[in-house]
């Protein structure tokens, strides 16, 4: 029984290689959705419907727990599945997503503290995280802003140069603009720790900058901790697969620039 992880295609990979550092023992199952990627853009219906057949795929692949490693889908869906998919079809089997963790890592920040988060057009639209904060720490003021040339650069493979740093320079001018100090930022999109070394040098050493895998692996660690109904059911051989809906040429190339390593996906025919 494996853990599985289904992203829009290849930013969960971030959040896959920091969760299996963490948790090396345990068989996991990698599913990108890269012919229907990138999910920032397409509506809640959309997103709702795609995320819910790549999760009932995984199951029918013997995961019975599987991470959303994707903000937009864990800000569209994964809510629904949690209350309507998994209580009517999968009693057994859980879902769990990375907005919560990562919403709980801003709230502990000090109350009056200025944070920020950078994402998708989709994330930002879903209010998800104001929400989450708004529950969590009230005295927060967090200021959230839509970077959607972010993921295309990191999938053209642009991870420095004078064309990255004039958008990283023009993001960073705008969220001083809804925000004139941020105290920590959030980067709220799995493609973006890939270019974290060129981020930190563009905002102030003062301003510490969250990267969600390092969130999100402790925080799994510590639900299988508290969850041995489920994490007793789990193999622990040490294996891992990839599965993408696209290509299986593009999506290695792409993953052995996420993961630092050569990766072999098979092709998953995923039927609604």
């Amino acid at each position: 029984m494996r853990i599985g992880i289904f992203d829009s295609g290849l930013g969960g990979l971030t959040i896959y290689r920091t969760v299996r550092e963490r948790l090396p023992a345990y068989d996991y199952l990698y599913l990108g959705d890269s012919a229907r990627t990138p999910y920032g853009n397409r509506s809640f219906e959309a997103i709702l419907k795609f995320t819910t057949e790549g999760v009932e795929y995984l199951f029918s692949r013997d995961c019975h727990l599987i991470l959303i490693a994707c903000n937009t889908a864990s800000a569209k869906a994964l809510r629904t599945i949690q209350q309507k998919l998994l209580p009517a079809k999968y009693p057994d089997k859980r879902v769990l997503g990375i907005i919560r963790p990562s919403a709980e890592a801003l709230a502990q920040k000090s109350a009056g503290s200025n944070v920020a988060l950078w994402a998708t057009e989709g994330t930002v639209r879903s209010e998800s995280y104001p929400l989450e904060l708004a529950k969590l720490a009230p005295n927060l003021h967090l200021a959230q802003l839509a970077c959607p040339m972010l993921v295309p650069l990191v999938e053209s493979g642009e991870l420095e140069g004078s064309g990255l740093d004039y958008f990283l320079n023009l993001y960073w001018r705008k969220t001083l603009a809804l925000s004139s100090r941020v105290d920590a930022l959030l980067l709220a999109c799995t493609h973006y720790p890939l270019l974290y070394p060129a981020i930190r040098k563009i905002i102030p050493p003062e301003t510490e900058i969250l990267i969600q895998g390092d969130i999100v692996a402790p925080s799994l660690e510590d639900y299988l901790r508290r969850h041995p109904e489920i994490e007793t059911r789990l193999s622990r051989n040490g294996k891992e697969d990839f599965l993408t809906t696209d290509q299986t040429e593009g999506f290695d190339r792409l993953a052995s620039l996420f993961l630092g390593r050569t990766v072999t996906a098979m092709r998953a025919e995923i039927s609604p």
